[in-house]
């Protein structure tokens, strides 16, 4: 611990809110080493926080009607809503997970405490300033959607122009997708992507923003919130390789015209993996992205367990996503009507995994 407390910082303050204070002096210890910690009960929390404060470490039993509620009602008023919250969970089980992400939380951690790990968490989900400014996220926002932005300017003009496409391109992008939509919303990330002119970059970046949050969601680490941030980036990057004229026709396409739709998962698949340097998990969801349960889906009429987990979330939030997009010859799906259709699309879809999207459909 000593080498990790000569990293710390005056200008890091969290807020320490505890209804186990028997159990959180540990924690507190740990996070003492890289900032300042104020501990207080939950009953405690401040209507509005202090202007320093970088952030909220929240501690309780998410099994407690009561201890959930209250938190709930302190965190859940305008002056809080911007600042970044980890939450504390007794277990991985899924119910606190789910809990806290309800809540809320930015991230989480589990007991048992693992001090190495839970310093590395501080520093990526709290920042290392003066607090985080609630005023701040606006431009946070912004900020991700330019680098995304800069990501699909490579994938769909340079790439088919011979300019190679790198991991590294991607990985820089995605620092800035994540705090963009944890500290600003799935909501405002949508509207803000929602008025870019060019139809393909649009629905990657929605298809990005439902990904990253519904990740956030279900309480996934940051790691595979990364992985899922990637995967939806790339996931159509075998339209770089079909027709402008195809692309953003402005009515239905003709049978000939879906024909050549459906080649860009292999299009993208060949060339990323010809080019090398792309993880197998992102070219399986660039191939297999459009592939259904029941044995429905193109290019390679894969079924059931033959779809593996980050295919399958990336296939739902893509769907979702292309329904409540604004289209030439048809008015957008309203996020509960095209949550609808997708139930209706009963063994196509792993229902278990829509359902757990439904709060992140209907909330947006």
């Amino acid at each position: 611990m000593s080498a990790l407390a000569n990293k710390t910082s005056t200008k890091r303050r969290l807020l320490l809110a505890s209804d186990r204070s028997d159990q959180s002096s540990e924690l507190a210890s740990i996070l003492q080493s890289v900032s300042e910690v104020d501990t207080i009960l939950t009953s405690d929390i401040p209507e509005v926080p202090a202007r320093n404060l970088s952030g909220i470490v929240v501690d309780i039993n998410l099994r407690s009607a009561e201890s959930v509620q209250r938190v709930r009602n302190k965190l859940r008023g305008e002056a809080y809503r911007a600042l970044p919250r980890l939450f504390v969970l007794a277990d991985a089980l899924h119910h606190g997970s789910m809990q806290a992400w309800a809540l809320g939380a930015t991230d989480t951690i589990s007991r048992p405490f693992d001090a190495e790990g839970i310093l590395a968490r501080i520093r990526s989900s709290f920042p290392d300033s003066d607090g985080y400014d609630a005023t701040d996220h606006g431009q946070t926002l912004n900020n991700g959607v330019a680098a995304a932005h800069v990501v699909m300017v490579k994938i769909f003009e340079k790439l088919p122009a011979g300019v190679p496409l790198t991991m590294d391109d991607i990985v820089q992008a995605e620092n800035k997708i994540l705090k963009a939509i944890k500290h600003s919303s799935l909501r405002e990330w949508l509207t803000t992507v929602g008025c870019h002119h060019t139809d393909s970059y649009r629905h990657c970046l929605f298809v990005t923003g439902f990904a990253v949050a519904f990740a956030q969601h279900l309480g996934m680490r940051e790691d595979d919130q990364r992985r899922l941030a990637r995967a939806a980036l790339l996931h159509d990057v075998g339209k770089a390789y079909i027709p402008v004229a195809i692309l953003d026709k402005p009515g239905v396409l003709t049978v000939e015209e879906m024909v050549e739709i459906q080649k860009h998962p292999r299009l993208g698949f060949d060339a990323l993996a010809d080019q090398g340097g792309f993880p197998p998990e992102m070219l399986d969801v660039i191939l297999h992205h459009h592939e259904f349960l029941d044995g429905t889906g193109y290019p390679d009429g894969l079924s059931g367990n033959q779809i593996s987990d980050i295919v399958r979330l990336t296939t739902i939030v893509d769907i979702h996503a292309a329904l409540v997009e604004k289209r030439a010859y048809r008015l957008p799906f309203t996020h509960a009507k095209a949550f609808e259709v997708m139930e209706q699309m009963g063994g196509k879809l792993d229902q278990h995994l829509l359902q757990a999207f439904r709060p992140v459909a209907l909330g947006a």
